[in-house]
């Protein structure tokens, strides 16, 4: 059993709900050295989130940031606003959505479903660079 672990960074983005499997395989090139195994990825913040959706349609991910826009509306009457409107129902949406994925490593590649990708979703209103700890344990190849 071997293990590997990176941190790296992704572009910074506006809020939003943002496809980045390409950018996850990009970053982790170590994913093609296993035969079998678990990559997690865990991202650094409380305002932002990693899921595993739709990777074809970019409506999905319109529909996702609108339905959880619903959820946690800015306009809620929030006690915590230290940074402003929109930090509060980040930190919400964060804990609704998960820090964390874990996608199964089949033959050097990810074991995701036909139409499943990796999202980032950010919810904050201005960009922010967001930082993924990326854990692999596995056989190697």
């Amino acid at each position: 059993m071997s293990w590997s672990q990176k941190t790296f960074s992704l572009s910074p983005r506006t809020r939003g709900s943002y496809l980045i499997t390409d950018e996850v395989v990009q970053a982790v090139p170590e994913i093609a050295n296993y035969k079998v195994g678990l990559l997690n990825l865990f991202i650094q913040h409380t305002s932002a989130a990693l899921t595993l959706n739709e990777n074809w349609d970019p409506d999905v991910r319109d529909d996702m940031t609108d339905a959880l826009d619903r959820v946690a509306p800015e306009s809620a009457p929030y006690r915590h606003d230290d940074e402003g409107p929109d930090d509060m129902p980040a930190h919400v949406k964060s804990s609704l959505i998960g820090a964390s994925l874990t996608i199964p490593i089949k033959d050097g590649r990810l074991a995701t479903g036909t139409w499943q990708g990796i999202w980032l979703c950010e919810f904050r209103r201005y960009r922010h660079q967001r930082k993924i700890v990326a854990t692999i344990q596995g056989e190697r190849k």
